[in-house]
């Protein structure tokens, strides 16, 4: 048996508004790119990386949506996301994996570092250059 990725605790980031023993799922639209339906559910170790993928969600709603974050537990194998791990960042510093299994909602986080309004701004920046050609490529 090979040994775990990692122990976690393991956060996802996300507008919905979810339940103690709900289930996230792949197969729905990414936050990113909504024309691609996603293989995968993806998820962190860390919990402000999950806050700031629930903060880009928000702010690519198309209504006012509030961030949230749940602690999760992975009903199946998972991987390192090939999104960033190697691709941006050698290793896998940021902790990010994703799953073709379910991830089952533990509990809401309600504490973790916010973007500050020019951390938003920047981030708005580099969204509006991701989703306005090829650079913004996701490894489905």
């Amino acid at each position: 048996m090979s040994e775990p990725l990692d122990p976690g605790p393991f956060f996802h980031g996300t507008i919905a508004a979810l339940r103690v023993g709900e289930l996230l799922t792949p197969g729905r639209p990414s936050n990113y790119r909504p024309e691609i339906v996603m293989n995968h559910i993806y998820f962190t170790a860390l919990v402000d990386g999950a806050g700031l993928a629930a903060e880009l969600a928000a702010e690519l709603a198309d209504v006012e949506a509030r961030p949230r974050v749940y602690a999760v537990e992975p009903t199946g194998a998972f991987e390192n996301d090939p999104n960033v791990t190697d691709k941006k960042f050698r290793g896998n510093p940021t902790r990010s994996y994703r799953s073709r299994s379910a991830l089952r909602i533990v509990g809401e986080i309600t504490e973790w570092t916010r973007l500050t309004p020019e951390q938003l701004q920047t981030w708005r920046e580099r969204l509006s250059t991701l989703l306005s050609g090829d650079a913004g490529e996701i490894i489905n």
